[in-house]
């Protein structure tokens, strides 16, 4: 089987239904005298902001006509069309294993010759080339939005109490202390939803573990035992400073609490501010970085590009590369980059005088500085369910079962590409 055939089934197999294989997802396109871009993205809470773009694209173009796709279950659908060999010319997804996936099928284009990527943050470049299973050159990603993940804080109830955001792990236990004795919540979690579980976890691996351990792990290098026991016990010290049976309340519980009140600090992403001032519109949030280390200098911010734009190699193929570059121009623009900000409340890849939302204050040395890991959930298969399983380790509370799971898991769903590692690796005399 060829390369690109077997990483299809691989990726495909586990998350694309049979059914969906033999329905047809491309839609005919009119004969318009217009070079035809297409693009797909998955941001399904970013449909309006897309519909005015493509809008404003088609306005103030007249030989080119964009249109803009934002199905439910976006990344789904592309994968059934990829099978299908009916490819759009443009992809929005993020920077996630999926994106390796597509990197590795031969799917995506070298985009290393688009002259956009010189004003974009060398950070978000640095961590899409993380996420390769093994080296591959050029560069098949423009990133375009990142998150930010750390610790929200109610900055009116910090002032009114005189609190200081910690800078170390120490500081941030006598926090929770102090809160605590003035009869305050420190944190509300919300992990019913087990995906909540991976906020604090991802926030408090970028302090505590290697930026690249899932690469380590694949070259035979370390082991999740050793490289995450730290990370394990300080979000399980974490949630002592929680609600009371944290896995009776929900992601909405959570932001619905930390929105009345009901605690000080929220360990999730940026990317709950607006569900959380859905609540309270008025509420003065913040955050700050999770602050893991007990070294001020060993604290990471956690964040990973939410949002990047790829061109197809089928695009490449067809010689719509020019109007694919013209189409990335325009979303890359100043105002069109600020108009998705204010309207995502993301962090921009672009680097540039951007206005960000005030809840981000606390993080903007880290974004401008470029101090910044991705997430570690972007490179774990989904078929382990690492959320679940940290949801497990945190009700039974059994350490060395839970580190001895995610190492035995991780062999068995990367074993292709633990192989793929130890091929090339011998092929290029890696050590």
């Amino acid at each position: 089987m060829k390369k690109r055939e077997k990483m299809l089934s691989l990726f495909l197999a586990c998350t694309v239904p049979a059914s969906m294989l033999l329905s047809g997802c491309g839609a005919s396109k009119s004969d318009s005298g217009k070079i035809e871009i297409e693009m797909v993205q998955y941001k399904q809470e970013a449909v309006d902001v897309f519909r005015q773009l493509e809008e404003e694209f088609n306005r103030t173009h007249d030989d080119i006509h964009l249109t803009i796709d934002s199905p439910n279950d976006a990344t789904t659908i592309m994968k059934t069309r990829f099978i299908r060999e009916d490819y759009p010319d443009l992809l929005g997804i993020g920077g996630d294993i999926n994106y390796s996936y597509f990197i590795d099928s031969g799917i995506l284009a070298d985009v290393s010759d688009y002259q956009g990527l010189a004003g974009i943050n060398p950070g978000y470049v640095d961590i899409l080339e993380g996420l390769e299973f093994v080296p591959t050159p050029g560069i098949y990603g423009v990133p375009y939005v990142a998150n930010a993940a750390g610790i929200l804080y109610n900055r009116e109830m910090f002032r009114q109490h005189g609190w200081q955001i910690p800078t170390t792990w120490e500081e941030l236990m006598t926090l929770c202390d102090s809160i605590k004795s003035e009869g305050v919540l420190p944190f509300y979690f919300g992990f019913k939803d087990t995906w909540t579980c991976l906020a604090p976890w991802n926030s408090l691996a970028v302090d505590l573990a290697p930026a690249d351990v899932c690469q380590q792990v694949n070259a035979g290098k370390t082991v999740f035992a050793d490289e995450y026991r730290e990370v394990a016990e300080k979000i399980q010290k974490l949630v002592e400073y929680g609600e009371d049976g944290p896995f009776a309340y929900g992601y909405n519980d959570a932001c619905t609490a930390f929105a009345n009140g009901e605690s000080a600090m929220f360990a999730i992403g940026s990317y709950a501010v607006p569900q959380i001032k859905s609540v309270n519109p008025d509420m003065d949030i913040d955050s700050f970085v999770t602050p893991g280390s007990s070294d001020p200098n060993g604290n990471t911010l956690n964040s990973g590009v939410d949002l990047q734009f790829c061109v197809t190699s089928a695009c490449m193929d067809s010689g719509k590369k020019e109007a694919a570059y013209e189409v990335l121009d325009f979303l890359l623009a100043d105002e069109n980059v600020q108009m998705y900000l204010d309207d995502q409340n993301a962090v921009p890849c672009k680097s540039g005088d951007f206005t960000l939302a005030p809840n981000l204050d606390g993080m903007k040395q880290y974004i401008e500085e470029g101090k910044m890991a991705d997430y570690q959930d972007h490179y774990y298969p989904s078929e382990m369910a690492v959320d679940a399983q940290i949801q497990t380790f945190l009700i039974e509370k059994d350490l060395d079962a839970f580190l001895a799971k995610f190492d035995t898991d991780w062999q068995r769903y990367n074993r292709d590409i633990i192989q793929m590692v130890a091929d090339y690796n011998k092929q290029n005399g890696v050590q």
